[in-house]
């Protein structure tokens, strides 16, 4: 059986759908995923063993430069790459009207969420099948349950299996390694910022234990934030720009993660890694991080409080 899977952004709406891959791998072991993603996430969904084929399409940078989309033909690749498999099921986990457009393009009985329990109800239209899925439920729980409907199988809230494939992921770990916390302060809006000075106050705690600090970055404005986090302390390292692929590992061979609202929070989540992550007008309870060892704070925390969630959260792990 063939099914693709339409979820092409963001980084942690695509880590929210593996669980459920998971899970359909398990009832039904002939299944094959193709799966639709943005071209900057192509990585993720190849981390799941399940996945055949990710067919990678570039909506945000299309949108840019409609014109230039079309002469240069990008948008017919990707529309005979989509159709070139007649699947079985195509579902949009996304709920848009772009995942939903996609959904219609491509060849296949198209599944989604009710317009009353979806994001964007005219994405609804674009389905020959919908079902209705609690919003009070955890984004990674409204997934499972939407793929066991939609692929007739028992789901019960079972246990939590992000099924990323450790193997291309885990790298050998030194004694260095093992103390190092992962510091992910970059996020896409203005309300999901912890203050610099807090990071920086936090940086000296962490490092003042006999920690180092790990700093990532993505734009300009985070390598700004990054220097002036590390700025006199010697035990605090600025990454160089990574690959997804490459952070997967930095975080996976980490002590543990400290993060605001952001993509990579997820990755540390399903990896199972102690995280304690900021939160500010999202409601971690429907779409936070999810999974073992995760603590979910208030970005009004200051610095002694962080630590002391962080410090009980390793040494009960």
């Amino acid at each position: 059986m063939r099914v693709l899977i339409v979820k092409v952004s963001s980084l942690g709406d695509i880590i929210h759908t593996l669980p459920a891959v998971t899970d359909a791998q398990r009832a039904h072991a002939n299944l094959v995923f193709d799966w639709v993603v943005e071209e900057g996430f192509v990585e993720v969904p190849s981390w799941h063993p399940a996945v055949n084929k990710v067919i990678p399409v570039a909506i945000r940078r299309w949108r840019r430069n409609l014109m230039q989309t079309y002469l240069n033909h990008e948008f017919r690749s990707f529309k005979r790459a989509l159709q070139g498999v007649h699947y079985d099921l195509v579902i949009d986990a996304q709920g848009l009207i772009k995942s939903g457009l996609i959904s219609r393009l491509s060849r296949g009985l198209t599944i989604g969420l009710s317009n009353r329990t979806i994001r964007e109800p005219l994405a609804a239209l674009f389905y020959n099948k919908a079902y209705s899925v609690p919003w009070t439920e955890h984004a990674v729980d409204r997934v499972r349950e939407l793929f066991s409907r939609a692929l007739n199988y028992d789901y019960q809230g079972s246990s939590l299996d992000y099924g990323l494939d450790l193997e291309s992921i885990n790298t050998k770990i030194g004694e260095a390694e093992k103390q190092e916390i992962i510091f992910l302060h970059g996020t896409t809006r203005e309300s999901k910022y912890w203050p610099e000075k807090k990071w920086r106050e936090l940086a000296a705690k962490v490092t003042n234990r006999g920690y180092h600090v790990i700093l990532p970055w993505g734009d300009e404005r985070e390598k700004e934030r990054a220097e002036f986090i590390a700025k006199d302390n010697s035990s605090v390292k600025i990454l160089a720009r990574q690959s997804l692929s490459d952070l997967a590992k930095i975080i996976n061979r980490s002590k543990g993660v400290i993060a605001v609202d952001t993509g990579l929070g997820h990755l540390a989540a399903a990896l199972s890694k102690p995280t304690v992550s900021l939160y500010g007008p999202t409601n971690p309870k429907l779409c936070g991080t999810y999974g073992a060892n995760q603590v979910h704070l208030g970005l009004e925390n200051d610095s002694n409080f962080v630590w002391d969630q962080f410090e009980n959260l390793i040494n009960s792990s």
